[in-house]
């Protein structure tokens, strides 16, 4: 545990851990989970305004719907979106389980592609239950070193994360300044977030964290370092969970393609009326952590064991682009015979080469959960070779989807009037007329099936299936950096030499 002298700053009220849980109601439905959002403390920017009522907000409601999805699936299909927690000895939302067996990944990735397919964006809830997995294992292993009281403290929030059934959320990503420059060689060391301060009651903690999934809609946040460390980042070896609300924290809400649709009114003009994703910016200036919530303070050598096992968890997670790729799918097929063309042969040799790049990226995600090893602290963690390829293969697959969706769509799907002009009694009829598909099928059916396109591969949810399917945990190139590491080139030339008759050097 750290002790250095870190000068304190004004710091700001110094809550205690049970004080934080006393402010949480345990959340059962999905409509709990709506009505646990309103009323907080939270200073968010939006517009660059602060917005009082974000639960109201149509612009954010939907990444909220979103998360209360999950709420509804976990008692709509038990079986799959629950499971019995030892430590609580109850069934818990699978968002907050630990993963005791590799078929508790398999379970995982088919509730992230069920998920998928229910909302047609990011859930904003993967990132969350990886860290559970990971600090699981990472402070048993801090502990057997140091003598640390890390693993005993993670337990205890997780029981009371898990009676609460709330939402947690991962903050890594920091906004890093110079890139060529380690966290204490930066010109601003708020560019990685840092210890600030500290006392006998906590720590205090100072910076940002950038590209937040789902931030504003968590109750907790985790923050974690985001590369390795060396002895000199020591003060930014920290990781510990603060409330979403807590007292020096700031959102500012980011923007995606076509938002400004969800204020117009209407519900055809932004293709999912009812589901979106949220990225968030995150500042905290002196956040206190009181000690039960610190899970990691100084030590800095296992930063790179935990950002590498929580890549191996998340990329495997990414499967849930497939749920995505199922919509996709579904909306290609249908555009097509609303269009009068599901018979042609080279419409359904497209939708044929989708469903194969989908069941790809799934396969590989289900391969990394089914290999899974367990650790020391006795959870299982995936494959990180099949991990990595399933990321690597969302970085690339989904735009292949989506651009086989948009030629199946045609060019009304980026020009199409708006829902007002076809609510207009002069015009209305005559859209109505000349962008009909097939006679049989309503022009507004026709209308939606290509909005819904248009939002997943252009519009506000292709934040969700592309470009998160790109840079989330971690862009193309850190995955060819973890699959050059361990794809063992040496032992496979030994293979090699040995059915060549060429012999061998040892």
């Amino acid at each position: 545990m750290n002790t250095s002298n870190t000068p304190q700053t004004p710091l700001p009220k110094q809550e205690t851990a049970a004080a934080r849980w006393a402010r949480f109601t345990p959340i059962k439905t999905g409509e709990d989970y709506l009505n646990s959002l309103r009323g907080r403390a939270i200073k968010l920017y939006l517009f660059g305004k602060l917005e009082t009522s974000p639960v109201d907000n149509p612009l954010i409601r939907p990444s909220m719907n979103a998360l209360r999805q999950t709420y509804d699936l976990a008692i709509e299909d038990p079986e799959l979106a629950t499971a019995h927690s030892p430590l609580i000895n109850a069934r818990v939302n699978r968002f907050l389980h630990i993963v005791e067996s590799p078929a508790d990944l398999v379970m995982k990735n088919k509730m992230q592609r069920r998920m998928g397919q229910l909302t047609g964006t990011c859930f904003q809830r993967c990132a969350g239950l990886d860290t559970i997995s990971v600090m699981h294992s990472i402070t048993y292993d801090i502990d057997q070193k140091h003598g640390t009281p890390y693993h005993a403290r993670f337990l205890d929030f997780l029981k009371k994360a898990q009676a609460h059934n709330v939402i947690i959320g991962a903050g890594m990503t920091d906004p890093k300044g110079d890139r060529s420059k380690r966290p204490h060689e930066q010109v601003d060391p708020d560019m990685f977030l840092h210890v600030t301060g500290r006392n006998e009651q906590g720590i205090f903690v100072t910076g940002a964290k950038a590209h937040m999934t789902g931030g504003l809609n968590s109750h907790w946040i985790f923050v974690m370092p985001t590369m390795n460390l060396t002895p000199e980042d020591r003060e930014y070896a920290v990781v510990g969970a603060v409330p979403a609300d807590a007292e020096g924290m700031t959102y500012i809400y980011g923007r995606q393609s076509c938002d400004t649709r969800a204020l117009e009114g209407g519900s055809i003009d932004v293709g999912n009326a009812e589901f979106g994703g949220q990225e968030t910016l995150v500042l905290f200036d002196n956040v206190f952590i009181p000690f039960e919530h610190v899970f990691m303070d100084g030590e800095y050598e296992f930063a790179q064991d935990m950002v590498a096992r929580f890549t191996s968890y998340h990329r495997a997670s990414y499967v849930c682009k497939t749920g995505l790729g199922d919509v996709m799918v579904g909306a290609a097929a249908a555009v097509a015979e609303y269009n009068g063309v599901e018979s042609v042969s080279h419409i359904r040799d497209k939708l044929v080469e989708m469903t194969h790049l989908n069941e790809t990226i799934y396969s590989s995600g289900i391969a990394s959960s089914h290999e899974a090893r367990q650790l020391p602290s006795g959870i299982f963690m995936n494959d990180s070779m099949l991990a990595n390829v399933c990321k690597h293969n969302v970085t690339r697959f989904p735009y292949e989807i989506a651009r086989l969706a948009q030629d199946i769509a045609g060019g009304l799907m980026v020009t199409l009037p708006s829902e007002q002009d076809f609510a207009s009694a002069e015009i209305g009829p005559l859209l109505e007329k000349y962008l009909r598909g097939r006679g049989d099928i309503p022009t507004e059916t026709r209308v939606r099936m290509l909005r819904l396109i248009e939002n997943m591969t252009l519009g506000r949810n292709a934040v969700g299936y592309l470009t998160e399917s790109m840079h989330g945990a971690g862009s193309p190139q850190a995955q060819r950096i973890q699959i050059q590491r361990q794809m063992n080139v040496e032992q496979k030339k030994w293979y090699a030499r040995r059915l060549a008759g060429i012999q061998q050097v040892d």
